[in-house]
């Protein structure tokens, strides 16, 4: 015990880092790596077997983490049932000629299909890309970028994927307010994303006008996404207002709705038993579960064992700036893991007790914003992400090809976020201010 109270604290959760990071790479599920890393953060933090076991106990029975993962669980339902039924394939196909410009029709495909957290995704929605860029002279490596990277401009706020869900809940932030702040994102990585694609030219001849189909089956199709989002999202928010004291006001309305949307798919659908059993017993949603607990423990672990007190102690000591560490951080988990729960799941516990202890709490949201910008950007750029390397193979082009368009609008963004940082911080200094 006096042993590991002599290695700095930064070190020790450095080890635990890099073991939880070498896991991963190893192929190690993402539920497995968490836990590994919590089981040593105890051990090098000094915590004895009892209080490891009295930190996971209490971190699975937390509210919190039954309601996180009852969440995580459903979106997943909901995205392999409308996958099962085909209505992904009939939303896109719906939608096509609503749009006459190729070059937006190039980015809302992918779009659409990044509005559902699907693994691997971006192949979903190649055929068509590849199918509008026959008509342009773009290359295999721009078509995969604007594949790749219009499939997750919703990612920064876009209440369906698990890192956000996750994010609100460990930060605390309502998640209305939480999705106002971080919708600008999408609008600077369209804009962003724009370079490779401005030279797509119109392929209708001038004069010539294709009728264009309703808009109605489209809309339908969308239901089921639409009755998550609009009621789920307002009926979380009233819940909690008209009953402040209890604590899963916010996730019950969004638990109703994601259930409802469920059944609709399956009942417009004509689901037999033997399809909804095999949606419901998919593995890969007993896997999200653990995930889901194993992150909670880690972040319970951290907090029981005093370690992120024992790192704000050295950082202020050592006198390494704030924003350093919120940027680099989850920028350098996100590129090795290549996949957003992994770094908000392993630097948040990490970065938001940090912030508190440093006095920073009233600037939460625009630190967090940061944190999740850079985390996301490093996953972007990393080589381990599915849907690059997915997107990659289909359009048969290398990484170096992609990356020459990537690299910038991932740089772009970052330093768009430190532009966003200021600008928060400093409403919120005004606010301050103005009502003290």
């Amino acid at each position: 015990m006096a042993m590991l109270n002599q290695i700095p604290a930064l070190l020790r959760v450095a080890i635990v880092f890099v073991l939880v990071l070498i896991a991963i790479r190893k192929k190690l599920s993402l539920g497995n790596a968490f836990l590994l890393g919590s089981l040593a953060l105890g051990v090098l933090f000094g915590e004895s077997p009892r209080a490891i076991a009295g930190s996971i106990a209490g971190s699975i029975l937390d509210p919190q983490t039954a309601s996180l993962a009852i969440i995580v669980g459903l979106i997943l339902i909901l995205s392999n049932s409308m996958e099962k039924a085909g209505q992904m394939q009939r939303l896109l196909s719906s939608f096509r000629g609503l749009v006459s410009s190729p070059r937006l029709n190039l980015t809302i495909f992918p779009a659409l299909i990044g509005l559902l957290p699907m693994p691997g995704g971006a192949v979903f929605s190649a055929p068509m890309v590849k199918e509008l860029g026959a008509r342009s002279n773009l290359t295999g490596g721009q078509l995969s970028f604007v594949n790749y990277w219009f499939r997750h401009i919703w990612e920064y706020w876009w209440p369906l994927y698990p890192g956000v869900l996750l994010t609100v809940v460990l930060a605390e932030i309502s998640l209305s307010v939480f999705v106002l702040s971080m919708a600008p994102l999408t609008v600077a990585a369209i804009l962003l994303g724009q370079g490779p694609i401005k030279i797509v030219e119109e392929s209708n001849p001038q004069g010539h006008q294709t009728r264009r189909p309703p808009i109605i089956p489209f809309l339908k199709e969308l239901t089921p996404v639409l009755i998550v989002i609009v009621p789920g999202l307002s009926t979380g928010w009233l819940l909690s207002r008209l009953f402040p004291a209890f604590p899963l006001g916010k996730e019950t309305g969004l638990i109703a709705c994601l259930g409802a949307a469920i059944f609709w798919i399956w009942q417009k659908n004509n689901f037999s038993g033997e399809q909804i059993r095999h949606v419901l017993f998919d593995k890969h949603l007993l896997n999200m579960f653990y995930m889901v607990a194993a992150i909670f423990i880690f972040k319970g672990i951290l907090s029981d064992s005093q370690a992120v007190n024992a790192i704000s102690n050295e950082l202020i000591t050592l006198r390494i700036p704030l924003l350093i560490i919120i940027a680099l951080l989850p920028f350098l988990v996100g590129m090795i893991a290549g996949i957003a729960i992994a770094f908000v799941g392993s630097t948040f516990p990490i970065l938001i007790p940090m912030i508190h202890s440093m006095g920073e709490t009233q600037y939460m949201l625009s630190y967090i914003m940061l944190a999740m910008v850079c985390g996301f950007a490093g996953v972007l750029l990393s080589p381990l992400h599915l849907c690059l390397v997915l997107s990659n193979e289909y359009f048969q082009t290398r990484l170096s090809s992609v990356y020459r368009y990537l690299w910038f609008p991932c740089i772009a963004l970052i330093l768009a976020a430190f532009g966003y940082f200021g600008l928060l911080h400093w409403g919120r200094s005004m606010l301050v201010a103005v009502f003290p």
